[in-house]
């Protein structure tokens, strides 16, 4: 299972090339995380990442320029890999078929009032699990021998 996540191009994210600034992508991806771990996971239960989460890695791969419109992109947003305390969650910013990006980002679960991380709780990884699909490698990635 994916979420899906329209995102609106705005008029300032294009660079002086008249596509959408390489940096602004990771805004988009930040919009479409925010969409998906917060609203969408604390609708399914008030608790998940209440205390917090923050990033440890993003890895973006940039396939194509994305030039500027008034239709929103499609972020896709899924899970590649649950561990005991931490989750990457995969995207794909795209149009139908056209993929202009692909990207991962490494999500630790932080409790901000103790200023350290800690262990997904049972109702996080009961939200991530469903978009859980660790099947999808990475195309820039070399084939496994």
């Amino acid at each position: 299972m994916r979420h899906h996540f329209a995102c609106p191009l705005r008029w300032s994210d294009m660079d002086a090339f008249g596509h959408v600034n390489n940096v602004v992508f990771l805004r988009y991806l930040e919009e479409a995380r925010v969409d998906f771990m917060f609203r969408l996971a604390r609708e399914a239960d008030a608790e998940s990442f209440a205390s917090g989460a923050v990033v440890a890695r993003h890895e973006i791969d940039y396939l194509r320029p994305l030039v500027h419109r008034h239709e929103p992109v499609t972020i896709e947003t899924w899970v590649t890999k649950l561990g005991a305390a931490s989750a990457t969650v995969a995207y794909e910013v795209k149009d139908g078929e056209t993929v202009y990006a692909r990207a991962a980002t490494v999500i630790v679960p932080f409790d901000l009032r103790k200023g350290r991380p800690r262990r997904l709780s049972d109702a996080e990884r009961s939200f991530l699990e469903p978009y859980l699909d660790d099947t999808f490698r990475d195309p820039a990635a070399p084939a496994p021998r």
